[in-house]
């Protein structure tokens, strides 16, 4: 009986912090997608992001604490240790000749499939994975939004995502605002992130 492929998921981002729906989309995606693994890839050199990530040993640090103890889950450190600007592609290249045979699968939010278009050799990335899609609250669940980057060969998914109007820009404003603390900060952050955030004192305003 011939053996159905490897299906493994992407999850990159800026993880600046990871926050509860950064988990929610990795659940959604392990059950939605039947996963044998999922890579959570804290970004290395961002070069579409116009403000400077924090470090990438906190980010790195704070995507252990968050994702560590989720099952088929791997924190991937491959694009921190990269040099250079950091870019899908090769990432999604390296995991293909790695796992020879096994289907990709790229998660991404609406927002950042709407820029889609200006991603490095994003139609290579359309050849290689499968592009599934957490629509926010605030981009809607519509999938009309997709229709001028859909191709014959291109393969698109909608995850069912619940609605959880939480971002990093948000998080990172409360705690310079000093609210982080009386905040209801486990509505937003793992709390094992949210320790690590308060003992390092990260996104303090100076």
């Amino acid at each position: 009986m011939r053996q159905a492929p490897k299906r493994i998921g992407v999850f990159g981002g800026a993880f600046d912090p990871p926050h509860n729906a950064h988990l929610a989309l990795a659940k959604t995606a392990l059950v939605e997608l039947e996963l044998d693994a999922l890579h959570v890839i804290p970004t290395g050199e961002a070069w579409h992001k116009p403000r400077t990530l924090s470090a990438p040993e906190h980010r790195l640090n704070m995507a252990r604490l968050a994702f560590g103890d989720m099952p088929r889950v791997l924190v991937d450190d491959r694009e921190i240790k990269r040099a250079g600007p950091t870019f899908t592609i090769d990432t999604l290249q390296a995991l293909q000749a790695e796992n020879p045979g096994a289907q990709l699968y790229l998660m991404m939010g609406a927002d950042q499939f709407s820029a889609f278009r200006q991603w490095h050799q994003w139609q290579k990335i359309l050849q290689i994975a499968i592009i599934c899609i957490a629509a926010r609250p605030r981009f809607g669940g519509s999938e009309g939004q997709f229709d001028s980057l859909k191709q014959p060969e291109m393969r698109l998914l909608t995850l069912q995502m619940p609605e959880m109007p939480v971002s990093a820009t948000q998080i990172r404003q409360l705690i310079a605002d000093g609210l982080g603390e009386n905040a209801d900060m486990a509505n937003l952050l793992p709390s094992a992130v949210a320790s690590y955030i308060a003992q390092l004192q990260l996104y303090k305003a100076d």
